[in-house]
């Protein structure tokens, strides 16, 4: 039995680099694995802990004002609870997940460098690269 992971890529997709996070996801959805289902979405909400609650893996993808190479994080529960509104992180949703599916799969964080937050749907190249390399650790981390 294969283990069922979701990726959740969010940032806002018309700030160009912003975008990141739901391109990813976009672009894993396009490999059509049996076990894995994928959500791009703006921003994190409470209402994602649902979905959370029923894999084995969460790969949360979002995009980092920095120029700087591409990071991944392993994530641990937030023992505070706080503001679950745009502010919200993985963190505190995990730990909403746990308080109320009383689930916690493991859980990374993958944050994508970028430079670009102008209107507009095109990706620096340093951004582009990085969802590249994103690509490669999520096809080795989930198969």
């Amino acid at each position: 039995m294969s283990k069922k992971c979701l990726i959740i890529g969010y940032g806002n997709s018309l700030r160009s680099d912003d975008g990141a996070g739901q391109k990813v996801a976009k672009r894993v959805a396009q490999w059509n694995l049996k076990n894995v289902s994928c959500i791009a979405i703006y921003q994190l909400t409470p209402e994602l802990s649902e979905a959370i609650s029923k894999v084995d893996m969460v790969i949360f993808v979002d995009a980092l004002a920095t120029s700087k190479k591409l990071e991944i994080q392993q994530l641990k529960v937030n023992s505070k609870i706080t503001n679950l509104g745009h502010y919200s992180n993985p963190s505190q949703l995990l730990s909403l997940t746990k308080a109320i599916y009383n689930k916690l799969p493991i859980a990374y964080w993958i944050l994508i460098p970028a430079i670009n937050f102008d209107f507009g749907e095109s990706l620096s190249i340093i951004t582009e690269n990085a969802i590249k390399l994103a690509l490669e650790k999520i096809r080795k981390m989930i198969l």
